[in-house]
């Protein structure tokens, strides 16, 4: 099990008191030109000798006359967001720190968020200690600091899990630390292994896995927490602990992060954290199919069939396919149980990437109707909902990044530009499903 537990506690860098702290004043091209009439003659010759434009994300801390930090100027960018105040740790020298204008509601809890993500590190081979001392930041007023502390802790937990070497982390140790999580949150946790796989109906998860050694048995982890006539919420994850391809190896270059290809359990296990930490009215299952896809005379072979638990046969056509095999067992089982929602996460194929770039996520959804194909919108999650701990569904007045079309146009629309929004099962665009 990686040496971080779920259990661990999380370095959080945001301090309650304000005494002492220095002001971090927010400032753009504009208000830096109406501040520099005011501000007194050797800040502006400090300013100028360091070229100071309140660019986005530029930082610059003004000296006092003893020569200490007495306000620290930040040109953030147009729209507020974590990754903005995540940089300013790393750009600032150790001491305690304020914003000068207090932000409110959202605003403040990305400010929190940020400064906290900004000490995540992972250096646990390493022998690595980090420096005495750090930028700490004062709380905003207005910031939910339960609802920052979560998600900071699903975070690490999620960056953790990701990191953590293969050899270290393999199904075994992912179901160790999903019962580590359930442990803290009063949830239940069972395991299906090896040979149980099968006489419990999950042919496919032990096909992909049953290569590998004893230690590194296949199973199924099952989480489930909360009320039981409360509306049920299951999230399913991929935990494909190492992905060698199978018998259709992986080329070495497109092997060497295949420790990550159980990111899909990890923010399952993360987002589980959140919703159980906020004590959210649901009724929550996870399900993970944990695995490891590896070479032996036990492993599965192209052209195999095998029956999942749907009852469906499938045929093997790639052994590096083998993502969506073990989670057709999942999900089958997820939908058993007709909950109100089901969200999959899953590492997508690489084709993916290629048919929609890097800078969208894929996702394979409903049908929409008909008359939704130009203006559609996508429900989505009030953020409000979380900050009062109920989990409440609206629909957003904002389109998605690109509409959807109907079938007749998907011909057209190739040849113009690439489609980010898989709306539509009858949409079947290079790269929709996972692996």
């Amino acid at each position: 099990m990686p040496r971080n537990s779920p259990l661990s506690p999380v370095p959080i860098r945001l301090a309650a008191r304000a005494r002492g702290a220095v002001p971090i004043a927010e400032i753009d091209p504009k208000t830096l030109a109406d501040w520099l009439k005011t501000a007194p003659a050797r800040l502006k010759r400090w300013i100028r000798a360091m070229n100071f434009a309140a660019e986005a994300g530029a930082v610059l801390a003004l000296p006092g006359p003893d020569g200490r930090i007495v306000r620290v100027l930040f040109a953030q960018a147009n729209e507020s967001s974590p990754w903005d105040y995540a940089q300013l740790p790393a750009k600032l020298p150790p001491g305690t720190y304020r914003l000068e204008n207090e932000p409110e509601n959202s605003d403040a809890d990305a400010a929190a968020l940020g400064w906290a993500l900004a000490a995540y590190h992972f250096a646990r081979y390493r022998g690595e200690k980090r420096k005495p001392g750090a930028a700490v930041l004062v709380w905003p007023k207005a910031a939910d600091r339960a609802a920052v502390t979560r998600t900071v802790e699903a975070t690490f937990l999620v960056r953790d899990l990701i990191n953590a070497p293969a050899n270290d982390l393999g199904p075994r140790e992912l179901a160790q630390a999903a019962r580590a999580l359930a442990c803290r949150h009063g949830a239940r946790m069972t395991e299906i292994v090896g040979e149980a796989l099968l006489k419990k109906g999950y042919l496919a998860v032990h096909m992909v896995g049953r290569a590998a050694a004893p230690a590194r048995a296949p199973r199924l982890i099952d989480l489930v927490w909360g009320r039981a006539k409360a509306p049920c919420v299951t999230l399913v994850g991929k935990g494909v602990c190492f992905d060698s391809g199978g018998l259709d190896l992986k080329s070495s270059p497109n092997m060497k992060l295949m420790k990550k290809d159980m990111a899909g359990a990890a923010h399952a296990l993360g987002l589980a954290h959140m919703v159980m930490a906020a004590k959210l009215d649901v009724r929550l299952r996870v399900l993970i199919p944990a695995v490891e896809n590896s070479v032996s005379s036990e492993a599965m072979r192209p052209l195999d069939v095998v029956r999942t638990r749907k009852g469906l046969t499938v045929e093997i056509g790639n052994t590096d396919a083998e993502g969506r095999v073990i989670l057709a067992d999942a999900l089958a089982e997820a939908a058993r149980g007709r909950p109100a929602l089901i969200v999959d996460f899953a590492t997508l194929t690489g084709a993916s990437r290629s048919g929609r770039n890097c800078r969208r996520s894929s996702a394979t959804t409903r049908p929409w109707p008909k008359r939704c194909w130009r203006r559609a919108r996508p429900p989505r999650i009030r953020s409000g909902g979380f900050r009062s701990g109920r989990l409440t569904a609206s629909r957003s007045r904002a389109r998605p990044p690109i509409s959807p079309m109907p079938p007749r146009a998907v011909t057209r629309a190739r040849s113009r530009r690439r489609c980010s929004w898989n709306a539509s099962s009858n949409l079947r665009f290079p790269g929709s499903t996972s692996t």
